[in-house]
């Protein structure tokens, strides 16, 4: 990998570390908000009792865990770059009595792994963060056995996912947000229909299929909203560091009024959109 993706990749091991503290506190909530897309991943794949599964960029343990307890005379490997997360799905496994699973940080684009050794590969959020994406399909190809299958979830595009753009729009408004730089990691990236599959066909994956899927971000109140934003997105919590205090208040007073004008039912309910991805070797 150049020199330049291998520092993108050690910046993100360190954001991901910084904030595995977030989303322990939210991982309750953040599950359950995720929920839809793992359980899409988990309908693709077909899943078998017996089946040996690597979740890539797997973060607190999701959808890795739910994929243990129906493989359940086989096993899941759970991967992400930051040994931080991985130990809140450590965590979690064990309160849920889950003992047939392992974790092992490492870069997706440099897989410990065998060749031809999964039944399945899974992938909730990860894709558009890579430094290198199709290494990285590569490499997922690789360890899959053949016949086996992938499937992934990523974003889809900016106007579908209020629940982000609310904030960050808000915030450039205020501040000077350097746009990013094309095929840089980020939120947005994989989301324009038919990109992920023509990567993965790319990478050499058959059959590849898109699947859309969409809701809303539930808070109870705009100030949890706020609160969540500013404890698990390192976008967010980045760009409000350039602000004094008062241009914070202006930009939360601002982000309020905008979620009231997008939910005029008095609830905070911010839409997203995702799309999943599936591939056979």
């Amino acid at each position: 990998m150049e020199a330049q993706l291998e520092q993108i990749r050690e910046q993100q091991k360190a954001t991901w570390d910084k904030f595995s503290a977030g989303w322990r506190k939210w991982d309750d909530f953040t599950m359950d908000w995720l929920r839809p897309m793992g359980e899409e991943i988990i309908r693709d794949l077909h899943l078998r009792p017996t089946d040996l599964v690597l979740d890539v960029a797997a973060g607190t343990g999701e959808p890795g865990l739910s994929i243990a307890t129906l493989a359940r005379d086989g096993k899941v490997i759970l991967t992400d770059l930051s040994e931080n997360m991985l130990a809140v799905a450590r965590d979690k496994a064990a309160a849920r009595g889950i003992r047939n699973y392992e974790t092992v940080a490492c870069d997706v684009c440099a897989l410990p792994f065998a060749d031809e050794l999964f039944d399945a590969v899974s992938c909730r959020f990860g894709f558009m963060f890579f430094p290198d994406m199709r290494l990285a399909a590569r490499e997922m190809l690789r360890v899959l056995k053949p016949g086996g299958r992938l499937a992934a979830s990523v974003w889809s595009v900016p106007e579908e996912n209020t629940w982000i753009t609310a904030i960050m729009s808000t915030i450039g408004r205020y501040l000077p947000l350097p746009a990013p730089a094309p095929e840089a990691p980020g939120m947005f990236r994989c989301g324009r229909p038919g990109f992920l599959a023509g990567l993965l066909r790319e990478a050499g994956f058959r059959n590849a299929t898109e699947t859309p899927v969409t809701g809303r971000l539930r808070c109870r109140s705009k100030e949890e909203y706020w609160q969540f934003m500013n404890e698990v997105a390192a976008p967010v919590v980045a760009a409000l560091a350039q602000a004094d205090e008062s241009t914070q208040a202006a930009i939360k007073q601002d982000v309020f009024a905008l979620i009231d004008q997008q939910c005029t039912d008095g609830d905070t309910a911010l839409t997203y959109g995702t799309v999943v991805v599936y591939g056979e070797k």
